[in-house]
């Protein structure tokens, strides 16, 4: 049975900086979940990093230029938190390697989990294209990455893959 990450937040359990949740009220997530289907990750957390945290964001970049060394991810207040973004990312893809994940649904514009968009470094709600670091990373490493707003999509490249 093929297996999906999925961002921790978006399954009701509270990670996010702020303690909060983003829960999926979703019929195929919560069939998904029946079935043993979902692994769960928040990679700031399993990082080390705590509950509630200060708001981080990622300066003069995106996911990709963070793991290349040219950009960084900071806290509102200017501490240097790269390091752990970067450390919960490889947890995420050592779980993708370990049991042979290939899709991730994560949580859209989080400085881990961006899939398509991100906040813009300023710490003032604006949000630019591109990924998070995680998200970057498991596609840098052949995971397909979606946001929790194309659950249905993932759906069908379930089901596809079924018939194949």
């Amino acid at each position: 049975m093929k297996q999906i990450l999925m961002s921790a937040c978006l399954l009701g359990k509270r990670v996010r900086y702020d303690g909060g949740d983003l829960p999926l009220n979703d019929r195929i997530v919560e069939r998904w979940r029946a079935e043993g289907r979902i692994v769960s990750v928040c990679p700031e957390v399993q990082a080390g990093m705590s509950i509630p945290r200060k708001p981080a964001e990622i300066a003069n970049g995106t996911g990709n230029e963070v793991l290349s060394g040219e950009a960084v991810v900071v806290e509102k207040e200017g501490d240097d938190v790269t390091a752990a973004f970067i450390a919960g990312a490889r947890i995420a893809l050592d779980l993708c390697q370990r049991f042979d994940i290939d899709i991730a649904v994560l949580a859209e514009s989080s400085p881990s989990c961006g899939t398509t968009t991100i906040y813009d470094g300023h710490f003032a709600g604006g949000k630019i294209p591109g990924m998070g670091v995680t998200a970057a990373l498991l596609k840098q490493h052949g995971v397909q990455v979606f946001s929790q707003h194309d659950v249905a999509a993932v759906n069908e490249l379930i089901l596809a893959a079924r018939m194949g």
